[in-house]
């Protein structure tokens, strides 16, 4: 894309409404370094020397449209817990809004802790509930559902299988988003694919694909059987296919495929990057970019943030010039 279309874009999507819908987290990087194995197991013993807090899930999907200069109006569910009042806390840091952010108090708040040694994750531990909200919780998701896509250019279903996108929350997710006219994408999990019938654009991995598909993509011809079958069984309008190192793959009904290739000179830490993609698709849709566009730009974006350490987001700036301004800074406090 030329520098004059990527200005012309954030331009246009400075304010852009986006309502995000879905699996609230906080992610937890403890970091430290390893100097010794321990005498009781053959594990590395990690001396810690800090810790930060990052939004993950729908959350970071937020975070990442805000941090292109859209408005993201996010809807979830967190526990009564700590975690929860921190996740809050970080949404207010950083300019968003927890209002519909729902509390369920027989539900802890998904944290994912990841311990990062000399640059490298040592392990990674999961506190959450994976059961569907339900009752009141629910019904309250519900109704507030009505008032995120009256107000949005755009939805996102951000699916990460912890319960917040219950069969029903995703029929009026749905539902509500075609009777407005308004573009819905879904970030999708195996577990709940075929419920997501209908909708404008799914972000599938390459695995992703291969699980839901039972094609074992080894070509570009398999590739495109497998989205073939999504496209067919999903009654979708198109589907972006991230594929790591080879790029992405829009594929939409009655078009050629569009093969996009890595835009990442050098990729640091995939966290968090499928977040990217979704969130700036959505952006690109919600002021009036087509499918092709937004796929370029999605892939643009994720080139910049897999060269970041931990849960990140990328700058207009950055997508401006394709380069990330917080790569060394990011490698220097993980050092």
């Amino acid at each position: 894309m030329e520098a004059s279309e990527i200005a012309d874009f954030l331009e246009r999507s400075r304010g852009a409404v986006v309502g995000v819908v879905g699996d609230v987290m906080l992610d937890r990087f403890v970091w430290g370094r390893v100097s010794r194995i321990s005498p009781e197991a053959p594990v590395p013993v990690v001396t810690i020397e800090r810790e930060d807090y990052h939004l993950g899930g729908a959350a970071n999907v937020a975070r990442n449209i805000a941090s292109l200069g859209g408005s993201p109006l996010l809807l979830g569910v967190v526990g009564e817990d700590e975690a929860g009042g921190t996740l809050r806390r970080s949404l207010g840091e950083r300019g968003l809004s927890s209002e519909a952010v729902l509390t369920d108090a027989s539900r802890r708040t998904t944290v994912k802790t990841r311990i990062i040694a000399h640059s490298q994750q040592v392990v990674r531990a999961d506190w959450e509930s994976t059961d569907d909200i339900a009752g009141e919780v629910e019904a309250r998701t519900i109704a507030l559902l009505d008032e995120v896509v009256r107000r949005s250019k755009a939805i996102v279903l951000s699916d990460y299988s912890k319960g917040a996108l219950t069969p029903r929350v995703i029929e009026r997710a749905i539902a509500a988003s075609k009777d407005r006219g308004v573009p819905i994408l879904v970030d999708p999990k195996v577990h709940r694919y075929r419920l997501y019938r209908g909708v404008t654009l799914l972000t599938p991995n390459l695995n992703e694909a291969e699980r839901v598909t039972g094609i074992d993509v080894r070509s570009e011809s398999d590739l495109s059987h497998a989205a073939e079958r999504i496209l067919d069984e999903l009654e979708c309008e198109a589907v972006l296919i991230t594929r790591g190192e080879q790029g992405m793959s829009l594929y939409q009904r009655s078009r050629p495929a569009l093969h996009i290739a890595a835009a990442a000179r050098e990729v640091y830490d995939v966290t968090g990057a499928g977040d990217t993609v979704i969130a700036t698709a959505a952006l690109a849709l919600a002021c009036g970019e087509n499918l092709s566009r937004a796929a370029e730009l999605s892939n643009r974006a994720a080139g910049i943030v897999v060269g970041k350490l931990g849960t990140a987001t990328v700058l207009p700036e950055e997508l401006l010039t394709g380069n990330s301004t917080a790569k060394a800074q990011a490698r220097e406090g993980a050092e």
